[in-house]
Formats: C-alpha cells, structure tokens, sequence
C-alpha cells in the first residue's frame, strides 16, 4: 500500500488534535509558516491539508486573520 500522503497526514494530524481537545472550538490553528517548518513541507502541501479541512467541516479561515476551529464540530470521528 502506497505511503498516504503528506497533506493527508498533516490533516489526519490537526484533525486527531481537534478531536481530542488538544485544540479547542475556536482556537486559531498554527501558521502556515509554523506548520511548513513543523512539517518539513511546502506551503502548497499545509494548503492542501487546510482546504480539505475547511471543506471537511473541522475548520474555517477568515481572510488575513487566521484558521480556527469551528465552534461545530463535524458528526463522527472522521468526516472523510
């Protein structure tokens, strides 16, 4: 089985922290920048996990402020 994939593991990632309450309903989530180094990534790889995140349900960005957790979380441990 091929290795998942870096944005797919960034996701599962912030998602378990999410779920677990390591990061709570609207707390901001760390920078791209933070989460690129944290990583070793791309910005385009840390984009990628955020988006499906956002489409998700687990987050949502406000322009030019930040991503945050949203104050609903999704049904189920896992929405993908």
């Amino acid at each position: 089985m091929p290795a998942k994939a870096k944005w797919a593991q960034i996701a599962d990632q912030i998602r378990d922290q999410i779920a677990s309450g390591k990061l709570a309903s609207g707390e901001k989530l760390p920078s791209t920048a933070q989460l690129k180094e944290e990583h070793g990534v791309s910005a385009g790889v840390v984009r990628q996990a955020i988006l499906v995140l956002q489409m998700q349900g687990w987050v949502e960005g406000v322009h030019g402020v930040g991503v945050f957790v949203v104050d609903q979380l999704p049904n189920g441990p896992d929405k993908s």
